[in-house]
């Protein structure tokens, strides 16, 4: 029994000191930020959900670091010093990226220290010129659309729609939006205007945030325009 106690208070030990040198292990600072762009414009998309996907590899952890894009077209990493390959998966995204076929390449990153550097993307269409009138509680944007992929991988507009918000995120979340109001993809020949009429909010705000949203045919994530504030 004196035996199986000594035994028991090493483990014990062990087990604590692993455990206080688990807890005072460096935590990651290196900071890898950069945006998804094309010819330098950001890609807007809905918050969270086209992710950025990190693999380093001899490290024993074999899944991928995730950082999700912002509705800007935003993201940010903290990491540790080291090669990693980068990947944005294949069905994600409102665009093509690095890629030849159907199936996306990764592309090698390298951390030393803080990093930034965006990542050019090719979006099947822009929304451009977006302009907003305000009358009463009714929202117009007049904007136009530019097809950007025109060859073989080419897609159709499935829908065009106005999200109005009350708060800074807008998209077609149904809690990110109180106003709505789109046109079907074939209705979209020219300068397009779209009028959505906000509710009564509760509490009382005299402004709302608007995005036009583009869904591509045949691709879940939507490609919005930049966020506007607009007092009514």
């Amino acid at each position: 029994m004196r035996f199986n106690f000594k035994y028991i208070m090493l483990v014990a030990l062990t087990v604590m000191v692993a455990a206080c040198k688990k807890d005072t292990k460096e935590a990651p600072k290196a900071s890898f930020k950069g945006r998804l762009v094309y010819n330098g414009t950001p890609i807007n998309v809905e918050q969270n959900q086209v992710p950025v996907e990190l693999y380093q590899s001899g490290f024993g952890k074999r899944g991928a670091i995730v950082g999700n894009v912002t509705q800007d077209g935003a993201f940010s990493f903290l990491l540790f010093d080291g090669d990693y390959k980068l990947i944005i998966p294949g069905v994600q995204g409102p665009f093509r990226w690095n890629q030849t076929g159907a199936t996306r390449d990764s592309m090698s990153v390298n951390i030393s220290g803080d990093k930034t550097m965006d990542l050019e993307v090719t979006p099947y269409y822009l929304i451009n010129d977006v302009q907003y009138t305000v009358n009463g509680r009714a929202v117009t944007a007049a904007f136009s659309v530019n097809k950007i992929i025109t060859d073989a991988n080419a897609r159709d507009i499935e829908r065009v729609t106005l999200y109005v918000n009350k708060t800074q995120f807008v998209s077609s979340n149904g809690d990110e939006n109180v106003a709505n109001n789109g046109i079907a993809g074939s209705a979209v020949t020219g300068a397009v205007n779209l009028t959505a009429t906000v509710p009564t909010l509760t509490p009382t705000q005299g402004y709302v945030f608007a995005r036009i949203g583009l869904k591509i045919a045949g691709v879940d994530d939507m490609i919005y325009s930049p966020l506007q504030k607009i007092t009514l």
